[in-house]
């Protein structure tokens, strides 16, 4: 049966103009976006469908072209229906976490933090650039790739954080396996970071690893003082 020979109000368009969007299922916003399924299956079957071949929803929308369009019923328009309402999450995010505003909210800043990072496939080893009152100023990334002692040069922070007159850094990078507890690695950097800072005078006020479902703090643990 089609959405269209659905009891009227149950329809996914008509529930979220009703109830509003929080009130609907994941299957249910995604068929929204999708606006029709195909012969035999309706938008919601054919979303859900979706999201089970992936696992989720965050899944689902960092996949590649090429690996959405092998569903059955899903083509380049569909991919590109999905990629702008991703995109259109990012820039919420970045309106929320702007320059100029004070990072009084750590949920801010890790809500920023994971729609960023916590989806890519590679690693990313960015900076959160503050001004002395803790305003953002700017988010930069600085490498990709695998991050490890090796490939993280300070002089390239102190380098940014002079080129944009920071006086406090946070230093953030994702793991692609999801796990964010840290590796030795990471708090030999961290280190490293800290100290090259502190030669200009700039606090390092923490160091946050993105997982796939959370974020490790270094300054909550007390790895930074």
């Amino acid at each position: 049966m089609g959405i269209k020979d659905w009891p009227q109000g149950e329809g996914p368009r008509e529930k979220l103009l009703l109830n509003g969007a929080g009130q609907l299922s994941d299957a249910e916003l995604l068929a929204v976006i999708l606006r029709n399924g195909l012969a035999g299956q309706n938008a919601v079957d054919l979303a859900r469908n979706m999201i089970n071949q992936f696992g989720g929803l965050r899944s689902l929308l960092s996949a590649s072209k090429s690996q959405v369009c092998q569903l059955a019923g899903v083509g380049p328009v569909k991919y590109a229906q999905l990629q702008a309402a991703a995109e259109i999450s990012k820039r919420i995010a970045h309106e929320n976490l702007q320059r100029g505003q004070i990072l009084t909210n750590p949920d801010l800043t890790r809500d920023y933090l994971m729609r960023q990072l916590a989806d890519r496939s590679y690693e990313v080893f960015a900076l959160l650039l503050l001004d002395t009152q803790h305003r953002v100023i700017q988010f930069v990334e600085l490498f990709r790739g695998t991050i490890d002692s090796a490939s993280v040069y300070p002089r390239e922070v102190i380098s940014l954080v002079l080129e944009k007159k920071a006086a406090a850094v946070i230093v953030c990078h994702n793991h692609p396996s999801g796990i964010a507890e840290p590796s030795q690695a990471d708090r030999r950097i961290t280190e490293r970071i800290k100290n090259a800072l502190a030669t200009i005078d700039v606090s390092l006020l923490d160091h946050m690893v993105v997982g796939d479902q959370e974020i490790v703090s270094f300054a909550e643990r007390g790895w930074i003082v």
